[in-house]
């Protein structure tokens, strides 16, 4: 049986903008999700994203189905993080962006939810903003591996060829990153298990 994605992606093929847009709208937030946790900052996030369907769309119809749309959807974005992260790296910028300053550490720019306890949500942004801080501190093959597996819950499967990795290298790479993470996370007294699943962030 053919997949309603499956059905999309054919009609994008033959030019039908209108089924582009509903993959968009199946896909934005976990695009989205993936370029925030790559960059680290949600204004490039959008950015990012929105390049990385832009170049999906000039692209589709050379996409010949041998993985998964959404695995190569995936690749797209990473490669558009990654190219951003290096260029980033070679010419690095002040983001309009950035965290707010408290007393315990920086927060992200969020609205939070009304309906939480106020005390329980500054401490869950403050421990998710930790995290990410740790996450965006881990060498790009880190990070990349950490964001694809751990917050992304994509398959081994999946992210060997998203990157162009054995299946060995992918699990070799991800415990290598794990300990990274972990070490960074234990500096900030932050490693706790119950932290790390308070904050939405799985390990």
């Amino acid at each position: 049986m053919v997949s309603r994605e499956d059905l999309l992606v054919q009609r994008c093929k033959r030019g039908e903008t209108g089924a582009f847009d509903e993959l968009v709208q199946l896909y934005e937030k976990k695009v989205y999700n993936l370029a925030f946790r790559l960059s680290g900052n949600r204004e490039d996030a959008y950015d990012l994203a929105q390049e990385a369907f832009v170049r999906v769309y000039n692209a589709i119809r050379d996409f010949r189905g041998q993985s998964s749309f959404s695995t190569w959807l995936y690749r797209v974005v990473t490669n558009v993080c990654l190219d951003q992260l290096r260029s980033r790296a070679r010419h690095p910028v002040t983001s309009l962006d950035e965290p707010l300053s408290t007393e315990k550490g920086e927060l992200p720019r969020q609205v939070t939810d009304g309906a939480l306890d106020p005390e329980e949500e500054i401490e869950r942004l403050e421990l998710k903003a930790a995290v990410q801080k740790g996450i965006n501190s881990l060498k790009e093959e880190y990070r990349t591996i950490i964001v694809l597996r751990d917050i992304q819950d994509l398959p081994y499967e999946d992210i060997a060829d998203i990157l162009n990795l054995s299946l060995g290298t992918v699990k070799s790479r991800l415990n290598r990153a794990r300990l990274a993470l972990r070490s960074i996370l234990s500096d900030m007294e932050l490693f706790r298990e119950d932290d790390v699943r308070r904050a939405g962030i799985s390990r």
